[in-house]
């Protein structure tokens, strides 16, 4: 049945009583709009009373007499028709220019904040821009298709529960009032460190922001611990108050050995000093039901977040993995999760392809990677330097797989185009300091030299909220483009397998396999590798690597800036010399980013790897080994998976001192490549 609907239903003439159009037009099966101060009239002296169908008779004939004084109903009904639509027409065409006018406005902070001279590769660009349009991919990925990068029913169940990250931003901001609480009630219980223990996606984001945005004025100050070498650990040990410290155990499955054996260790030290009160000082941040979330409630933690269970670690940023630990330390995170929302507007199903910031970047990493473009190297600002590090693990670790994949070169110092061979895409994150504008200015003479540059200029710091979205979507839509699955990490188990079995070894020996140097001088020792001496050596390994190929620096000692100023030297000659693409990654961190790659990605590295002598041991209460027994054979494992491949590997370890042993390396390696090349 239609219902009629009586509208402006108050009364316009003062001479009329102010309720008539509602008494008069009572009935069944109608619909009446009433204003509110018709409402308050009526309920204070209104008739209810069926009206509408009464002396109809009487109603006809004021109908027809209408026509003998000139007026025309149907003329007037018309007009009134035409009025009325022409006005909510008009009302609806000013909102949805309204509307269109703040989307161009969103595009724009994103849309208008990039750029990409990428020569001879425009072409390939637009059409895959074009492809993802016509396939409705935007629509498809907001919808969680998993059929996007996948065709096989097994592949893809296991995709659908790794899509939760696309939904998570709305989630999250909902959660923002809760987590400032949290943060807050820490403050007034005199917190004044905090500690992320955590490995991979757990860990990366929480560093870039703490990095990024430090401690707001009276929150605890964050450290981030995502390694097993023991005097990290205990440095971190001596700068905090343990008994005025959180520590945040942090792992999706709950079950990642590096988490589990650093919180078995500091609730071991934090119980020496609160005693019986030791769960205030920890919580956890894990999926539910998990190992972990169990441990949690049962030793009475002071909270335990249970994560959507449907996040890969690496895409984790934006849920309470990286929340968490911002809100600790005083983040906005109305305002970061608030530029998060802006990139979803900017990227959601409703913005064509070639205006959409997250399908852009992902073709333009795509159709490069496709066309041997192939290492993207990442140029951020120094004002949010350690972004990298997070990039690095989310590309690394979603494309490197099936003998393919992208290969992130974070931290490598921009150099002349003379040292780069045709396999690069530059990519800059700019803040417009006068830094960016120097770093500007050595891209410029890249593009000039042919090399592809990509530019992103953020409005702020904050503006890493819709980074993290938008190159999580890039990266998904790269995957889509090369046919890979990005939301898997087949080979990041090989190593940690190779782990366990040495660590069972050890337990029945009392021992490692540690194998015999096969050659030795002074500070140094090389593993598998023959020479004349340790140059020579190092030569045979470093002369496999081609243009095209890349060289892997994989250090498994403490991250301190001694240390890394010297592995940078040493990477970098090796990029001068040989026109490759370096990495530089710290054991086991690496394993949980670029090891996926290593193993899984195109079979073009080389890998050094440095190991050192351990001044300091530190015990896993519980474990039958210690952290540095656990990090040597971390090393080991790795080391023998890509040996195992017969990939060209070397392990260089240092006796003694550990920056002068580096520092020999970086002589050796300078006459290793000059000999080379």
């Amino acid at each position: 049945m239609q219902r009629p609907l009586w509208g402006s239903t108050s009364s316009k003439n003062p001479a009329y009583k102010d309720v008539i159009y509602i008494e008069e037009v009572i009935g069944p099966d109608t619909v009446n709009t009433i204003p509110p101060q018709t409402i308050e009239a009526f309920l204070d002296h209104g008739v209810v009373a069926r009206t509408v169908d009464q002396d109809l008779d009487a109603a006809r004939e004021v109908m027809q007499k209408l026509e003998t004084y000139g007026i025309s109903l149907e003329d007037v009904t018309n007009k009134l028709q035409a009025d009325g639509v022409k006005s909510f027409s008009d009302s609806f065409d000013a909102l949805d220019q309204v509307i269109q006018e703040k989307r161009d406005i969103m595009l724009a902070e994103m849309g208008d904040r990039q750029s990409a001279e990428i020569g001879e590769y425009q072409g390939k660009v637009e059409s895959r821009l074009t492809q993802l349009q016509e396939a409705g991919f935007a629509g498809k990925l907001w919808n969680l298709d998993d059929s996007l990068w996948q065709d096989d029913p097994s592949v893809r169940e296991k995709i659908a529960n790794r899509l939760g990250w696309l939904p998570v931003v709305e989630e999250m901001t909902k959660q923002v009032p809760e987590l400032q609480a949290f943060a807050d009630e820490l403050k007034q219980d005199g917190f004044k460190f905090a500690v992320v223990l955590g490995m991979g996606g757990s860990s990366l984001a929480p560093d870039v922001l703490r990095h990024t945005f430090g401690s707001a004025q009276g929150y605890p100050e964050l450290r981030v611990l995502d390694t097993t070498d023991s005097a990290a650990i205990h440095a971190v040990e001596r700068e905090v108050d343990l008994e005025h410290t959180l520590f945040i155990v942090s792992s999706k499955s709950g079950t990642t050995v590096e988490p589990n054996s650093l919180y078995a260790y500091f609730w071991d030290r934090v119980a020496s000093v609160r005693g019986e009160r030791v769960g205030e000082s920890f919580i956890a941040i894990t999926d539910p039901g998990t190992k972990m979330a169990n441990e949690a409630y049962s030793k009475n933690f002071r909270r335990v977040f249970e994560n959507r269970a449907d996040i890969g670690g690496r895409y984790s940023a934006l849920s309470y993995f990286g929340l968490v630990p911002a809100a600790i330390i005083g983040v906005d995170l109305e305002a970061l999760l608030g530029r998060a929302q802006e990139a979803a507007r900017a990227c959601g199903p409703d913005a064509p392809a070639a205006d959409n910031p997250g399908l852009w970047l992902g073709a333009v990493i795509g159709e490069l990677t496709q066309a041997g473009r192939n290492k993207l190297t990442l140029i951020a600002s120094p004002g949010i330097g350690t972004y990298g590090y997070w990039v690095e693990q989310l590309i690394a670790e979603s494309t490197g797989k099936e003998g393919a994949g992208v290969l992130p070169v974070e931290g490598e110092a921009l150099g002349g185009p003379e040292v780069y061979g045709d396999d690069r895409l530059f990519v800059h994150l700019s803040l417009g300091s006068s830094d960016d504008q120097k770093i500007a200015a050595k891209l410029d003479a890249l593009v000039a030299a042919g090399h592809p540059v990509v530019r992103l200029k953020l409005a702020g710091p904050l503006d890493l909220g819709g980074e993290f979205l938008r190159w999580e979507i890039a990266t998904a839509v790269a995957g889509a483009v090369l046919g890979i699955n990005p939301f898997d990490e087949p080979n990041v188990q090989e190593s940690k397998d190779n782990t366990m079995r040495l660590l069972e070894t050890y337990q029945r020996e009392g021992a490692l396999p540690e194998p015999e140097p096969t050659l030795s001088d002074g500070e140094l020792s090389l593993y598998g590798v023959q020479g004349a001496n340790l140059s020579d050596a190092l030569a045979s390994v470093l002369s496999r690597a081609d243009e095209g190929d890349y060289v892997a620096f994989m250090i498994y000692t403490q991250m301190t800036p001694e240390v890394d100023e010297a592995m940078q030297d040493v990477r970098i000659q090796a990029r001068d010399a040989l026109r490759t693409a370096t990495t530089l990654g710290y054991g086991p961190r690496f394993l949980h980013s670029t090891g996926q790659f290593h193993k899984g990605g195109p079979q073009v590295g080389v890998f050094v790897q440095v190991t050192a002598d351990d001044a300091l041991d530190l015990e896993i209460p519980g474990s039958p080994y210690t952290f540095n027994t656990l990090k040597r054979a971390q090393a080991l494992g790795d080391f023998e998976a890509l040996a195992g491949r017969g990939l060209p590997s070397v392990r260089v370890h240092v006796w003694g001192d550990l920056v002068s042993g580096l520092l020999t390396l970086r002589s050796l390696v300078q006459d290793a490549v000059s000999a080379t090349r």
